[in-house]
């Protein structure tokens, strides 16, 4: 979402003197993608970021595949997943390919005695319970039910929950989480038929500078490994940045959805893009209009893509028997489409309370061990 902000003290030109009362130069750092050429923003910390005491490995977090190669539909129960203290901990990928991996966790807490940062991938954090605050070098970001947080890769963060019952469903991307190229213009503008615009996003504020010297842990994923960092310096000791690589707030609430005479395709619903995938946002909204239209989904094969519907919220028309939490799995190759009696159901009605986020990914999914632990039995047979 290539924006520009900033927030604190910089100096009028890059890569020029900084320098604090006491007449000392502040540490000038770019944090960057692609080289030189993605999307960057210029940092100025009070000491070096690069003051390194000790690093240890601490384990090897990469999923445990139970089914490379999968032709079957699938359903898993999401709210099964047990809540645990720790926030990594509490991370587990139930989906992986090379593109992006997609999990749940059930934080209780993020302890304050670390610090975390993704080395490998972007992660998008969408919060289905709980609430809190976003804590980066870059300032704060208050989040609750309902928001995606975008977190670019290589941010230090950590993250105040309000209490201990918190949901989320995550994405880790290997490549940039970017806003539709369709709903962009040649300058990176939302376009006014966008189902959103800049005004809808929620961009870091109450920067607070720390400076505090001691030793300050950073679990570091790199690799699908987790290394422990110990530092000299507090991560968050920055005056002031400016720049577009920075993380952000969307509420699923303020998606606005595009509707018509008859029933619309699903990228209408596109949210996200990655290399590789698209995200959609399935809100409450009017139904299609036209007297004759059937606003359930009609029958569609995913040859070039995989499916995968997380339920979050109202009445999901299209299936029989779900709960909040849960997420089917509809494999490219063969044709998906509503449950027995959906069809009827949904002629002659006029709205959807549903929420929902939907993920393709255009390579099929393997699915590791922690998602078998929540599969729900022979939902291959639910067209029956």
């Amino acid at each position: 979402m290539p924006r520009y902000h900033k927030l604190g003290s910089i100096p009028p030109k890059r890569h020029t003197t900084f320098y604090n009362e006491n007449g000392s130069l502040y540490q000038e750092e770019l944090f960057g993608t692609a080289g030189f050429v993605g999307m960057s923003s210029l940092i100025y910390h009070i000491h070096p970021p690069t003051v390194v005491n000790e690093i240890k490995r601490v384990k090897d977090l990469s999923p445990k595949i139970a089914v490379e190669k999968n032709m079957k539909a699938l359903s898993f129960k999401g709210f099964s997943l047990p809540p645990e203290d720790d926030f990594i901990e509490s991370r587990k990928t139930l989906f992986v390919n090379s593109d992006l991996h997609i999990g749940l966790a059930a934080p209780k807490t993020f302890s304050s005695a670390y610090f975390y940062k993704n080395a490998d991938a972007d992660e998008m954090l969408f919060i289905h319970k709980g609430g809190g605050v976003l804590k980066t070098m870059y300032g704060n970001i208050p989040f609750s039910y309902g928001d995606y947080l975008i977190i670019p890769r290589g941010t230090v963060y950590q993250i105040d929950f309000e209490n201990q019952d918190n949901r989320i469903l995550y994405i880790e991307s290997f490549s940039p989480i970017l806003t539709p190229k369709q709903y962009r213009n040649n300058f990176g503008q939302l376009l006014e038929h966008s189902p959103f615009c800049e005004r809808d996003f929620r961009l870091p504020e109450n920067l607070k500078t720390h400076d505090e010297k001691g030793d300050f842990k950073i679990y570091i994923k790199k690799q699908g490994i987790l290394w422990e960092y110990h530092y000299d310096n507090h991560p968050f000791d920055v005056v002031g940045w400016d720049g577009f690589n920075y993380p952000y707030a969307f509420s699923i609430h303020d998606f606005e959805p595009i509707t018509g005479r008859i029933h619309q395709p699903p990228p209408i619903h596109q949210q996200w893009e990655g290399m590789g995938y698209v995200v959609c946002s399935f809100v409450p909204r009017m139904y299609d209009y036209h007297p004759k239209s059937i606003p359930a989904p009609y029958h569609h094969s995913n040859v070039d893509s995989e499916e995968l519907l997380y339920y979050v919220d109202g009445d999901f028309m299209s299936r029989n028997n779900i709960e909040l939490g849960q997420i089917t799995l509809h494999p490219g190759g063969i044709p998906h489409g509503p449950h027995p009696g959906a069809i009827e159901r949904s002629i002659g009605k006029t709205s959807t309370e549903e929420l929902a986020v939907m993920i393709d990914p255009f390579k099929p999914v393997s699915i590791t061990e922690e998602a078998m632990k929540l599969q729900v039995d022979d939902y291959y047979k639910s067209w029956r």
